[in-house]
């Protein structure tokens, strides 16, 4: 059938007979669908909706669910079974790097082998520019996962302020900034992200960003953003926050919510007090969370304000956020050899001490910054703010980075906190992962395994699943996921990925 078609394309020269060479091509892709449907059997259904798993089957028909219940196989249908395997929707991953190389490493191993499905990612004020070209390339180059994007502020601000960027914009360089954000809009990004903590978002003055926010409102857009402090000045960064999405009257996500300094330690009652109370003032606030005590950054976070030569602010860094032997360093390009150690034993090998080992550090990386990984939260504080109903999960990761999130974020939440601790229980955690985090994005049709939704799937087992990615290898596949379908293709199995590129660019709903 595939050779017919083909020849009827190409002996075609006339509009007449393309026209029916498109009409042939379509009637080859639905009897395609039609004799390629699947139905999974003994199968443990948690549709996304927070409800008890149910036994039931699933039939794919195409990229979408066509039916759930008890459905007798055609024949010619696929049958697989799943023995009584959990079937979810496909993992949601709303703060995600995993686009790093994506059209290279088209298969996203680090997403698809913890159950990733759709990745969300112009995250921390970081996009591409333009989106629409982004888009285009990865429509003609598809991954194995969907893509949806924010519009990055720190991008568009580059954009405009160049090199220049270390002060507050003008209000004409701001016009310049809406403008651009509108032609993403435009394209298809989902909102604007900030990343407050990180050059150049870091100068901007806060009118600045509800300026930008406001200018997403009439899309439809949101805002999500990595707050100008995680440790330091937490509670004024979080009140910025809500207040972008109570002046701009659009829905508010804070990334990868975290208190990320000794003294903050044991005050989720405080942060979830303040998080409901902007609720209750009608501000659509949500979070995303990753299930670690530590994160990864540039070393040139720990000094706000760009002081990398004062010793108060190093010391108070070593302390406070976190320590020497917590700092992991993962990249630094002008001494690959200190990769993979602390900074507790950089120091000792440098015979310095840690403070001055990493202003020195800091020095010799020049206008570069260092990789590291930082243990900084207290893991009750993890836990207690997961549970918030209107947190959710994210990897905040990438494929190829040095923090094990990136490979197991979303099953270690199933293994440590639902199975091992019970923190969680799994049609909640599911919830959370799927549906919930679908509409903090915006996102149609995804989320739930319900007839006319599209088939992101993952079959896993509820008694085995658990992330095996530690700081040492980042990139150790989980165990327990069994398959991943992706718009009814399966992109992941036996522990490896497929080879088949379904993903799709989600473009933000109209």
């Amino acid at each position: 059938m595939a050779a017919r078609r083909l020849a009827v394309v190409r002996s075609c020269a006339t509009g007449v007979c393309f026209a029916a060479a498109v009409l042939a091509l379509a009637g080859w892709r639905a009897s395609a669908q039609q004799t390629t449907a699947t139905v999974i059997t003994n199968v443990n259904v948690l549709d996304g909706s927070g409800a008890p798993a149910r036994r039931a089957n699933v039939r794919i028909s195409g990229d979408r669910i066509s039916a759930v219940g008890e459905l007798t196989p055609a024949p010619g249908e696929r049958v697989i079974d799943a023995r009584g395997l959990m079937l979810a929707p496909g993992f949601i991953d709303p703060h995600s790097h995993h686009d790093r190389g994506l059209l290279e490493q088209r298969d996203a191993l680090g997403a698809v082998s913890q159950g990733i499905t759709t990745i969300v990612v112009g995250q921390d004020g970081g996009s591409a520019l333009p989106l629409g070209e982004s888009f285009s390339k990865l429509e003609a180059s598809p991954a194995s996962v969907n893509v949806a994007s924010y519009a990055g502020h720190g991008t568009i601000r580059r954009g405009v302020m160049g090199a220049d960027f270390k002060r507050h914009a003008t209000s004409a360089e701001v016009g310049k900034m809406v403008e651009l954000l509108r032609a993403e809009m435009q394209a298809g990004a989902l909102g604007l992200s900030t990343g407050l903590e990180y050059d150049p978002g870091i100068y901007s003055d806060p009118s600045e960003v509800v300026a930008l926010a406001k200018a997403v409102a009439p899309f439809g857009g949101r805002y999500i953003s990595h707050i100008r402090s995680e440790d330091r000045d937490f509670w004024k960064a979080l009140a910025e926050a809500i207040d972008v999405g109570r002046q701009a009257k659009i829905p508010v996500q804070v990334s990868h919510v975290k208190l990320a300094m000794r003294s903050l330690w044991t005050q989720h009652a405080k942060l979830l007090a303040t998080l409901n109370a902007a609720r209750k003032d009608g501000i659509q606030l949500t979070a995303d969370i990753y299930p670690y005590t530590y994160w990864q950054s540039g070393m040139s976070v720990l000094f706000p304000a760009r002081d990398f030569s004062n010793r108060a602010s190093a010391e108070f860094a070593l302390r406070e956020v976190t320590s020497p032997e917590g700092l992991l360093v993962v990249r630094f390009s002008r001494d690959r050899t200190l990769e993979g150690k602390t900074l507790a034993e950089i120091a000792k090998l440098r015979g310095t001490d840690p403070p001055q080992t990493m202003m020195d550090m800091l020095k010799e990386a020049g206008e570069g910054d260092i990789g590291i990984v930082a243990t900084s939260m207290d893991e009750r504080d993890v836990a207690e703010i997961m549970k918030w109903p209107f947190a959710m999960f994210c990897s905040d990761g990438t494929s190829n980075g040095g923090h094990p999130r990136g490979f197991g974020a979303f099953t270690r939440v199933l293994g440590r906190y639902v199975r091992a601790q019970k923190v969680l229980t799994l049609p909640l955690a599911i919830q959370k992962m799927t549906s919930a985090s679908a509409a903090a994005m915006g996102l149609k049709e995804r989320g739930m395994i319900s007839p006319g939704y599209f088939a992101d799937m993952v079959l896993f087992d509820a008694a085995t699943v658990v992330d095996r990615a530690t700081t040492r290898d980042p990139r150790a596949l989980s165990e327990g996921i069994n398959t991943v379908w992706v718009n009814g293709e399966v992109v992941f199995e036996n522990g490896k990925g497929s080879g088949r590129y379904p993903g799709k660019v989600l473009r933000r709903a109209k």
